[in-house]
Parts: structure tokens; sequence; C-alpha cells
């Protein structure tokens, strides 16, 4: 319970006890409950789009904005910095010295901000594309599909800084962790239907690719990385059951609660 409550306190801003004396290996272990704070914050924003769209209606952009931006008010906005950063540095066609000293700055460059502004609309207009019973089940997947790509990151690709709380991530996060991770985004993804186990093959693919290309180019992955892989995956997921909802080849076939 107390490395559950760790990562569910880390990772977003529900605080439920005070705790203390923290050490970086209490963040390490927490990393195998990644993937269950995602089904904490999937649940939330299932819950929370129903009541709106039950209120409001679901035809209202304000409705749909909401929801796009319910992910970054329940998180603080945690991986959007590290999104940005990784945008910066990892595209910026420099040295690995001068990418990592990129992403390390805590001043956001022009080009990070862009592609984050450019991944929220992309987000918002795949949002509006949804369906109701769709939308609801891909708020509920994304979150549990978005952290356990991170953790695939975290556990399977080396660190590239010699600190950093990363590296305690990345040092704690072993097989066993992996192993519990996986099983738990299954048992709460697969009642979902096959195009929720699609999105999280894509999901954890994505995370090898991103993953292998930093690698490639910093000589391992960074906490920035963590959150840049977080983000883009839960825009893949969304992107996924858009494709899944309005290809003729797959419409009505995929949704098995449908």
């Amino acid at each position: 319970m107390r490395s559950f409550l760790t990562a569910l306190q880390f990772l977003t801003r529900i605080h439920l006890v005070n705790q203390k004396n923290l050490t970086m290996a209490d963040f390490g272990r927490s990393t195998r409950y990644f993937p269950l704070v995602g089904v904490v914050l999937g649940l939330i924003c299932a819950f929370l789009a129903l009541v709106l769209m039950v209120i409001m209606g679901s035809h209202l952009y304000t409705v749909r904005t909401i929801l796009t931006l319910l992910p970054l008010l329940l998180t603080g906005g945690l991986h959007c910095d590290g999104f940005m950063d990784t945008v910066d540095g990892l595209f910026s066609g420099r040295d690995r010295e001068r990418m990592l000293e990129i992403m390390k700055d805590s001043r956001t460059g022009s080009f990070g901000v862009v592609a984050f502004c450019s991944l929220l609309l992309l987000d918002w207009s795949l949002i509006l594309d949804l369906q109701e019973p769709v939308l609801v089940v891909a708020l509920f997947t994304m979150p549990i599909i978005g952290r356990l790509s991170m953790l695939f990151v975290i556990q399977h690709f080396p660190y590239a800084r010699p600190t950093g709380m990363g590296k305690a991530f990345a040092e704690m996060a072993d097989g066993k962790a992996m192993v519990i991770g996986a099983v738990t985004a299954l048992l709460f993804v697969a009642p979902a239907g096959l195009a929720a186990l699609i999105a999280l093959a894509c999901g954890l693919f994505w995370a090898f690719l991103f993953g292998r290309y930093a690698t490639r180019k910093l000589g391992g992955v960074t906490g920035d990385v963590y959150g840049a892989v977080e983000m883009t995956t839960e825009t893949l997921v969304l992107l996924i059951f858009f494709l899944c909802a309005h290809l003729p080849i797959t419409r009505g076939a995929l949704f098995l609660w449908m």
C-alpha cells in the first residue's frame, strides 16, 4: 500500500495521506503500481465524462474540452514539461551532451511549446470525433496504457544520466515490476474489448520505438522521455479508438461492449 500511495501521489494531484521521509528507493519501488494509478485516473475520467454528458449533453464543445484538459488537471501537467523538454532536446539536431543539457534546462523552447499545443489539439479533435460509448472507454483505458508504456521504457532501456530520480526508477523497475504492471493493465483493459487490446499492443510497440530512438540519440532515456512516452501513448490510444470506430472494415467489429 505504501508503494501504491507513493506512485499515486507522485503521478497525480490525489494526495490521500501525508507521506514523510520517502527515499529514492521508495519512489523506485512504486513503478510497479504505475498502471494501477492509471486505473484510478481512468475511472475518474470515465465517471466524470458520463456525468458531464448526462447533465450537459455530449454534443457541446465545452464538455469535450473539459474532458481533454481533465488528465492535465488530475496530474498537474506532470508529463507536459517532460514532453516539451524531450522535443526541444531530442529533435534539436545537436550532439548527445548538448541534447541532455537542453532537456535539463528549466526553460522551454518554442519547438517544445508548438509540439505540446499540436498534441493537445490532436487530443481535442479526436475526443470531439468519438461517440459517447467509445469515448468513455477510451478515456478509461488511455491512462492505464500510457503508464504501462512508461513502465516498459523505464524497465527496458538504460538511464542516460549518472544521477536523477529517473535513475531510481530505472534501478528498481525490474522484470517483476513489469509483470505486475502488465497483468494489472491487462485485467482492466481486456474487458473493454478488442479495440482496447489493439491500443494496448500499439502503445507498447510505440514505447519500444520511442525508447530505442531516444537510447540511440542519448545513450539511454531520461525522466523527460518517460513523460513524453506517456503523453504520446495516450494520444495514440485515442487515435486507435478513432480508427477502429470510423474505418468501414473495423466499425462495429472491434468493440465487444457494443
